[in-house]
């Protein structure tokens, strides 16, 4: 549906890729991979019109719509529902269930349908800007990080939204498992070029690797055969016996297309500085309670206990205190109840969150060096270097990094002090594919403890050997691994709608039962109206294609007049096809207006 011939990107000197050519095919759903930094998110704006290409042509047929997650937050209603609402196409203005339905698969409540959506973080702001994009019905729809921002359960019924959506997809996202739950092929972007494929990341990744094994054979073994040729020559260029042939292979020599060898990318490669202890318990928690305001907590009675070698996963909705909990382990808040930590305990605390405390007039060496005055010069340029900062890049202001490069920084704070419990909060976030297999296996060989919190289903699944679930308006210990806690309990149906709080007597259960009819009726009727216009239009069409079949059955092939009309016949299949089509789309609209009623209906029965 979309086809994207020779482009081209550069920023100055520096070229993000060359000689890109793809197609994103109908109900396609295809995962953009590739290094923090290779242009990813630019080809997405390159798509959009909000950037130029250097080269090239992008194709894009007539009618076809292009949407995206805005990452930029800008609302112009007071109430979460009327500023979803104002994304609804022209003649679906009225369809308020299509917006409510979509905020309640992305984890919003029902009372928080008249909330004004400053009252939001902007986690949740983004997830409004979400909304807005589905509701526009894009052809295509491009999302960048959208995992970033959605909790496990708006994970799920995001993948099954996805899986059942009607138009293409294009997807960047780091979070591997979710992406290969969802797309039919993988892109990436690598050494400039793009390859697109059908199947799963870990096959592009094989093949990838197999492709840059089979180059570096063939350069080493093209290298020798050019260094014996260049021999030949340099030994009887001067012989008249052997000159004729020796200038032969010199010809070859300047004919062949010499390869290159493929540069070491850099990579996130370091291990977390583990204090040594005996401690057979690191921390215990006994009846923790906390909540900002009284009578509110988010968490009331939490035990539990984290050994040497323990990896503790906190899970559940955003909003609920799974990054206050890490903020009272860390003692960064106080609550009820008791923490008590043996002597030895040394903790690190990785938190998204504290990039506001970095100084941005400070160089990346000086904010990590800061953190432990006992380091030399030389140890925390080392940790800058397993940060990716290397040689002039660790004397970059933290002003002018990007968001990523600055999680990159508070990272290597944590790794200049040694510790024996690590707090995680979202370690993941921002990382490309690459780094995120290299925090997932240190966070494994770490001996010391680990509490993080993560939505990173594949992490989880490879870490947590017990789980912190904020579920139900509180916290509690699941001992087992993830894949365990999904077998015994689960999240339940993520498509499922939100329960009222109150349904209100039976007097104002028929009021509700008859305002659902009676918005069922109106959003049916025009599309009634529609249906029964286009079955005419498509009889009288049919009618029209059998009378001109008979015409030409009669006719000379190749005449004037069979030309004529064989064009009609062609202009005709191809209107009845259009009319087909618009009505499968007005029939689906018919049967979601009627299923969502059906379901409010079933809510009100008693």
């Amino acid at each position: 549906m979309i086809q994207v011939s020779n482009l081209k990107k550069s920023y100055g000197a520096r070229v993000l890729f060359e000689n890109v050519s793809f197609s994103i095919d109908r109900k396609e759903i295809v995962g953009l991979v590739g290094r923090n930094g290779c242009g990813k998110s630019t080809l997405f704006r390159i798509l959009l019109g909000q950037e130029l290409a250097d080269e090239g042509e992008i194709h894009i047929p007539k009618g076809y719509r292009i949407g995206a997650l805005d990452q930029h937050i800008k609302f112009s209603e007071n109430e979460v529902l009327k500023e979803c609402a104002t994304a609804l196409l022209p003649g679906q203005k009225e369809d308020l269930y299509k917006a409510e339905a979509l905020l309640f698969g992305l984890g919003f409540e029902a009372e928080d349908m008249e909330r004004n959506p400053s009252e939001f973080s902007g986690g949740y702001q983004l997830r409004m800007n979400l909304v807005k994009a589905l509701l526009q019905e894009p052809d295509l729809l491009l999302l960048d990080e959208p995992t970033n921002y959605l909790d496990i359960l708006s994970l799920q019924w995001m993948r099954q939204f996805l899986k059942s959506f009607s138009g293409e997809v294009m997807i960047i996202t780091h979070d591997r498992k979710f992406m290969d739950s969802v797309t039919s092929h993988t892109m990436g972007i690598h050494r400039r070029l793009l390859r697109k494929m059908k199947g799963s990341t870990e096959k592009y990744y094989e093949q990838l690797m197999l492709d840059e094994e089979i180059h570096e054979k063939t350069r080493i073994n093209q290298e020798k055969k050019i260094k014996e040729m260049q021999q030949f020559v340099d030994r009887f260029r001067a012989k008249n016996t052997k000159a004729k042939q020796a200038q032969s292979k010199l010809k070859q020599i300047q004919k062949m297309t010499v390869l290159t060898k493929l540069m070491q990318e850099a990579h996130l490669g370091f291990q977390f500085n583990f204090q040594d202890t005996p401690a057979k318990t690191l921390l215990t928690v006994n009846e923790l309670s906390f909540g900002f305001e009284p009578g509110k907590t988010l968490f009331h009675n939490l035990n539990f206990d984290v050994k040497p070698g323990d990896c503790v996963a906190v899970i559940g909705k955003n909003g609920f205190g799974k990054t206050t909990l890490l903020n009272v382990l860390s003692g960064q808040l106080n609550a009820k109840g008791s923490m008590q930590a043996h002597p030895d305990l040394k903790m690190g605390y990785y938190q998204q969150t504290n990039k506001k405390k970095l100084d941005g007039t400070w160089t990346v060496e000086q904010e990590i060096g800061s953190v432990n005055p006992h380091l030399g010069t030389s140890q925390v340029r080392a940790i800058c270097g397993a940060m990716m900062f290397s040689g002039e890049d660790a004397e970059k202001k933290i002003g002018v990094l990007s968001g990523g490069e600055q999680g990159r920084v508070l990272l290597g704070k944590v790794i200049a002090e040694p510790c024996n419990l690590l707090l995680l909060d979202e370690p993941t976030n921002h990382l490309d594919m690459e780094s995120i297999q290299v925090m997932s296996e240190e966070i494994a060989e770490f001996p010391g403890g680990v509490i993080f919190v993560s939505h990173d289903e594949d992490l989880l699944s490879k870490l947590a050997n017990k789980i912190i679930v904020f579920k139900d308006g509180n916290a509690r210990l699941f001992l087992g691994t993830y894949d365990e806690f999904l077998d015994k309990e689960g999240w339940g149906d993520p498509l499922q709608k939100k329960e009222k709080k109150s349904k209100g007597d039976r007097k104002e259960i028929k009021r509700q039962r008859a305002e659902i009819i009676q918005k069922r009726a109106k959003g049916l009727k025009p599309l009634k109206l529609e249906n029964e216009k286009l079955e005419k239009n498509i009889m009288e069409a049919e009618a029209r294609l059998d009378e001109l079949n008979a015409q030409v059955s009669g006719l000379e092939i190749g005449s004037d007049e069979s030309k004529q009309i064989f064009q009609q016949i062609g202009s005709l299949q191809i209107k009845i096809a259009e009319h087909y089509q618009k009505l499968d789309e007005v029939i689906d609209k018919m049967d979601q207006i009627h299923n969502y009623a059906e379901n409010l209906l079933k809510e009100l029965e008693p």
